[in-house]
């Protein structure tokens, strides 16, 4: 039986206060984000040593450090339990973007394992070279071994259990609302941006975005008025729109009162959805008169999800088997 490890990129988050500013530094250092002809590293050191205090207060509201680590090595064994059924020779690993596990640890332990296969599995449903393309290129930057023998899978959008998961998370979150007025929410889907420049350049992203979200709804039958908005912006260049915060505005002034909110773009809880979508707009909910305001579990431990995930791993092991 051919050996295979599969390895489930996610960008990382700090575990402490203390990591937040190597953390930062990592991801303003990115070449994939942040293109600079010269003085990127410079760059990095001066943006990430100024904008630490304040995202140290973002941290400390949720309890002082990411829990994405945490929820990604509860999916990496949930996974590796759930392949290790059909197939004992296969081993899960974690390589995180910008903290650790880091990327160049994780391609040490696969090239000193020897494996037939290696399945580069993104927990990024979508793609975009801001994380899978990102993260990509930073396995290819240490990996010294066989390239032949990398699979990379560049996005799973439309995956049918992919999109269960995510209506089976809406459900769970609908049962949270009062039950007159479980017929009058707004589903607000909310995404991680990127900037404009990224589209115009080709970058998939946005498009797949939205397509989740039309069959997510078609799933569902269209139990509900729906919306699609992005966050987390940085900078000043110009990036997608509308933003969440002003489409929590919007929706306000056209008295849509009950928003129950889901992170799309994501498959696990961190900063962005328990600081800004869970504290930060709930401020601006609050201050535009929303009166149920409700933001959606992330995937985190589904059993839906890590389904989705085995299934997709085991289409490319059978790919391989037919090859050979």
């Amino acid at each position: 039986m051919q050996k295979t490890a599969v390895v489930l990129f996610n960008l990382g988050g700090p575990d402490s206060l203390e990591a937040i500013e190597p953390f930062l530094f990592n991801l303003f250092r990115d070449p994939d984000i942040f293109n600079l002809p010269f003085g990127q590293q410079l760059f990095a050191k001066i943006i990430s040593s100024r904008r630490a205090p304040k995202v140290a207060e973002e941290y400390k509201l949720i309890g002082g450090k990411s829990p994405i680590g945490e929820w990604t090595e509860k999916q990496r064994s949930m996974l590796e339990s759930s392949l290790r059924k059909d197939n004992p020779s296969i081993d899960v690993f974690t390589a995180m973007r910008y903290w650790k596990p880091l990327t160049e640890e994780t391609v040490g332990k696969i090239e000193r394992g020897n494996y037939d296969n290696i399945i580069l599995l993104p927990l990024y449903p979508h793609y975009s070279i801001a994380t899978t393309g990102s993260s990509y290129n930073e396995f290819k930057r240490f990996y010294k071994g066989d390239i032949s023998k990398l699979i990379l899978i560049n996005d799973y959008y439309l995956n049918d259990q992919y999109i269960a998961a995510i209506n089976q998370r809406i459900d769970e979150t609908i049962l949270k609302f009062p039950e007159d007025v479980k017929s009058e929410i707004q589903i607000v889907f909310s995404a991680h941006g990127t900037p404009v420049s990224f589209v115009k350049k080709g970058d998939p992203y946005s498009g797949q975005i939205k397509d989740t979200v039309l069959t997510v709804m078609k799933a569902r039958k269209y139990s509900h008025q729906y919306c699609l908005c992005f966050q987390s912006k940085v900078g000043p260049m110009k990036w997608l729109e509308p933003s969440t915060a002003k489409m929590i505005e919007d929706l306000s002034k056209q008295n849509k009162k009950h928003l129950l909110v889901v992170p799309i773009s994501f498959v696990s809880d961190h900063v962005e959805t328990l600081f800004e979508l869970d504290i930060e707009y709930r401020h601006v909910a609050d201050k535009f008169g929303i009166k149920n305001y409700i933001v959606m579990k992330g995937l985190n431990d589904s059993s839906l999800f890590i389904e989705a995930l085995a299934d997709i791993v085991k289409g490319e092991m059978s790919k391989v088997k037919g090859e050979k």
